[in-house]
């Protein structure tokens, strides 16, 4: 890692032993347990610190991440919904966290910024900035070189896409400075540059973090020795808690560091609350050979997500835009649910499995799970020794037995592999944030 760059990483990214243990966990056949021992939280004014990943959990990221969910077809996008128990109503508009959007606006500023130096009739030279589509492969090593990203970041090169999984997002963006004498016309400069965009956030925290870092792939004439100051807004239901881009030269050995801390700002009672929030990064570009600086670049996240709303603990914490999956393996602890389930799905077509958008969405009322639970497996179905009833899709689902209109799937399987499947279930929604309605698949491998 070279001087400028800080690799931060989300706090928590799996469930101890511990945690695992104490998660509320539910079985297909069986009653509710429910748990005192959540994880030991971050006090409410502390910083989101890093974590060195372990190979389990990087091994989770690099499968999971996935580019950001595009709305379903006929479907609003969810960022216009208003959030649950909000207090007011959230009056600032989200952006599009893809860059290009941002083109036109860009290109105009830079046409107003090179028209008033021409009306001025100045030879001093004005600097613009836009963003690329794609870089070289070469460029990409260079960024992978000096910055220890993810893999399952600098795998899709940069593209200038976001990748996201449920507490991560990731992209690596290419860019172009261009400076032009606004009475000839010519160009006097130019820079290529690339942008890493890192934003990360806690199953168990109400502050999330965002950092860019810039680094120089090349420059020519009066782009040479820039520097960049930046900083960081947010809009939603947050606000910055720390924001740090100071100016900083440009060069290839050194890359000058953005980072942003974000708090949301629901209330952390009664419980129940969540609301969307998105961070915004902005910098310019300075040079003393310049008139002044450059048009500004802004990348915008993902929207997060934080509530207190989860059922199982009351410690409030914030995700991204991912639909996360619960994973079943056929030779794993429950090849018998697992063999259920990919019978559900793929011969009774039923939802959930992956691949797919036909999503199962998590039910929380505690009298419609027994009630789904009721219909696909009755007390009066005579279960052989040893074994339980299992439905699909799950009662905690809203497309259970009865909350879905009566499709669905049952089988007799092995007791505990039902019991300790169910409960396998109750840590997947506690680890990934899964509260009223949030949509997730089942991936039988």
């Amino acid at each position: 890692m070279t001087a400028g760059a800080v690799s931060l990483g989300l706090l928590g990214s799996c469930l101890s032993v511990a945690q695992a243990a104490a998660a509320p966990v539910r079985g297909s056949d069986t009653t509710a347990v429910h748990t005192t021992g959540d994880a030991v939280p971050l006090e409410q004014d502390s910083v989101l610190l890093p974590e060195n990943l372990d190979e389990s959990s990087q091994a989770l990221d690099d499968e999971l991440s996935l580019p950001l969910p595009e709305a379903l077809e006929g479907e609003a996008s969810e960022l216009a919904t208003p959030a649950l128990g909000e207090d007011e109503p959230v009056t600032e508009e989200f952006s599009s966290p893809d860059p290009q959007t941002g083109s036109a606006a860009a290109q105009a500023a830079c046409r107003t910024q090179l028209a008033a130096a021409q009306a001025a009739d100045s030879d001093s030279p004005v600097a613009c900035v836009q963003w690329g589509t794609s870089a070289p492969a070469a460029d990409l090593r260079a960024a992978v070189d000096a910055w220890p990203v993810p893999k399952w970041c600098d795998d899709h090169g940069a593209n200038g896409k976001w990748y996201v999984n449920r507490f991560k997002a990731c992209g690596i963006f290419p860019a172009d400075l261009t400076v032009t004498n606004p009475r000839t016309g010519a160009v006097v400069g130019r820079m290529h540059y690339l942008t890493r965009a890192y934003a990360y956030s806690a199953r168990d925290v109400k502050t999330w973090g965002y950092q860019v870092e810039l680094l120089e792939v090349n420059s020519s004439g009066v782009a040479k020795g820039s520097s960049a100051v930046g900083s960081g807004t947010c809009a939603g239901k947050c606000k910055v808690t720390k924001s740090t881009f100071p100016s900083q030269a440009m060069s290839k050995s050194k890359e000058p560091v953005g980072q942003f801390f974000l708090d949301t700002t629901i209330k952390t009672s009664p419980k129940g609350q969540k609301g969307d929030g998105q961070a915004t990064a902005a910098w310019t570009f300075t040079n003393p050979a310049w008139a002044g600086p450059s048009t500004q670049m802004k990348l915008p996240t993902p929207a997060v997500r934080c509530d207190n709303a989860l059922p199982g603990t009351s410690k409030p914490g914030c995700v991204m835009p991912h639909i996360p999956e619960m994973v079943y393996a056929k030779n794993g602890e429950y090849p018998e649910l697992a063999e259920h389930i990919a019978y559900a799905q793929n011969t009774k077509k039923l939802p959930g499995k992956h691949g797919t958008k036909s999503y199962l969405s998590r039910l929380t009322d505690k009298k419609k799970i027994k009630e789904n639970r009721g219909k696909a497996c009755p007390a009066s179905l005579k279960r052989p020794k040893g074994k339980q009833c299992d439905e699909y899709p799950f009662a905690s689902t809203w497309q259970g037995a009865k909350t879905g209109g009566g499709k669905f799937s049952r089988r007799m399987i092995d007791g505990r592999q039902n019991e300790e499947g169910g409960k396998a279930l109750g840590r997947f929604y506690l680890y990934n944030r899964i509260i009223e309605k949030d949509k997730f698949l089942v991936w039988i491998k």
